[in-house]
């Protein structure tokens, strides 16, 4: 572990002057109420701008009672602002954004914010896929191995309304959007982890390249008394790679297949997690311990630890964690078996890399998977030749449902994978039951957004646990 004694400037004695907030969701709402806390020699006014979709609040109600201007139902900004602070989500592209630049001297998102009010043991896990995993992970090595730790930002605790009154020792273990981090300017985590990146978000930033570069800001600021550690197995992070070593960063490799001749390292060798941080070894728990399934979930592991173990967590504490560590609700979730039929709910998977990833921790003839939901239109040849690789069935269904289906078709017109149509994911389930065996697994895990049929990849996984334990009661509570 390298010691480091950057970021313990006192940011209170910054003055932010006239601030405008952007959005009326959770991260808007946390930051107007911050902002409105803070003494006014350092904060003259704050404006809430909601959206065109906002409305007044029970939220909305209380800002305007501590002080805050807050503006519903439209998107234009009419007044001059010293900062504007901008909710994940707004694109950069679009004309709200665009308005915040014209009328504030700098427009910057709100994990960017937070760190500048309170920049000290900053964690930074970003990724396509795995990082909420990754950063639930992290953040119990830490308090496993004696220290004050939060999970905040993506998944789901805004780390602004966390900042007033947090001790000094306490990590921010932040998982950061690609959203997010588009609008970081010098945000500096003590460590900062990049998993994977593939496909996603597109028409967001414009081209996957943009995406990747949203990505990459997490290693913006840092210097050689961090570390960065990124997946030596992925394409755009092996590149990636190449510029943090031309940096003269200190850079942890993630590998499950391989064992990199670096410094900083961490892989599996003889079935055993290992992280080597400046030469010496830490050499961990068994693949096989651990309670999350899958080599996604290898590499998860691999980065958790190596990110815990870089700020002083004793090898112990961390074998211990990764073994007890159970999924995520809708990431793997072991929801039932009924009829000797597993079922697992991997509703979060919502691209084809997630659902590839998740194929693997079963085993190859035994599975039942339900794919479709909302059609983002990507390519599906990787994901429909895992599919007919791993699956002895598979039940497309939603808006992107027939064109999965004529592509496993088109792939797998010699392998025999039954594949089959319905409407929507009850159907889905339904008949799932029946082209399951003993010993099987039914997998919800779409490979899609959940938009064409429900709010969100939550309740779309909430519903299919309503729906197996209705075959349970269904099938007289025998399991």
């Amino acid at each position: 572990m390298v010691e480091h004694s950057s970021q313990d400037m006192d940011p209170q004695d910054d003055t932010l002057g006239d601030v405008c907030v952007l959005g009326a969701g959770a991260t808007g709402i946390a930051v107007a109420r911050y902002l409105a806390a803070c003494d006014k020699t350092r904060v003259s006014s704050v404006t809430l701008v909601g959206g065109e979709k906002s409305r007044k609040s029970d939220d909305t109600a209380q800002l305007e009672e501590s002080g805050v201007r807050v503006v519903l139902g439209t998107e234009q900004i009419d007044d001059e602002y010293d900062l504007a602070v901008v909710s994940p989500g707004i694109p950069e592209s679009s004309a709200f954004f665009c308005g915040a630049k014209t009328h504030a001297r700098e427009v910057i998102g709100e994990p960017e914010f937070a760190w500048r009010e309170s920049p000290w043991r900053w964690l930074a896990i970003t990724g396509t896929n795995g990082k909420t995993t990754t950063t639930k992970l992290t953040q119990q090595l830490l308090v496993a191995g004696g220290l004050s730790a939060k999970a905040v930002g993506n998944i789901g605790l805004v780390a602004t309304g966390e900042v007033l009154d947090r001790p000094k020792d306490e990590w921010f273990v932040a998982e950061l959007s690609s959203f997010q981090l588009a609008t970081s300017r010098r945000l500096h985590p003590r460590v900062a982890c990049l998993l994977n990146v593939t496909p996603d978000h597109v028409e967001w930033h414009g081209s996957l390249e943009a995406y990747a570069d949203a990505k990459e800001r997490v290693f913006a600021n840092l210097d050689e008394g961090d570390l960065a550690v990124v997946s030596c197995e992925d394409k755009w992070c092996r590149t990636i790679i190449e510029r943090l070593d031309e940096r003269g960063l200190r850079t942890c490799r993630v590998a499950v297949h391989s064992e990199p001749e670096t410094a900083c390292a961490a892989f599996v060798r003889d079935d055993r997690l290992v992280v080597r941080l400046d030469g010496e070894e830490h050499v961990l728990v068994s693949v096989d311990s651990l309670a999350i399934k899958g080599e996604h979930n290898v590499q998860n592991a691999l980065a958790a630890a190596a990110c815990a173990l870089e700020v002083g967590v004793p090898d112990g504490a961390v074998s211990h964690s990764l073994m007890v560590f159970r999924p995520l609700e809708h990431r793997i979730e072991e929801v039932d078996t009924v009829g000797g039929v597993r079922y697992v709910n991997d509703s979060k998977a919502t691209n084809v890399d997630a659902t590839i990833k998740a194929l693997t921790a079963f085993t190859p003839g035994k599975v039942v998977v339900l794919l479709g939901g909302h059609d983002k239109g990507t390519d599906l040849n990787h994901l429909s030749r895992a599919v007919s690789a791993r699956c002895k069935a598979a039940v497309c269904y939603g808006e992107a449902g027939e064109r999965i289906a004529q592509s496993l078709e088109e792939i797998d017109a010699q392998m025999g994978l039954d594949v089959r149509r319905v409407a929507n994911m009850r159907e889905a389930t339904s008949l799932a039951r029946e082209l399951a065996d003993a010993g099987d697994v039914v997998l919800l895990s779409p490979a899609c957004s959940s938009f064409d049929e429900f709010s969100s990849f939550r309740e779309r996984g909430t519903v299919f646990k309503e729906l197996v334990d209705s075959l349970a009661h269904a099938d007289g509570g025998q399991s």
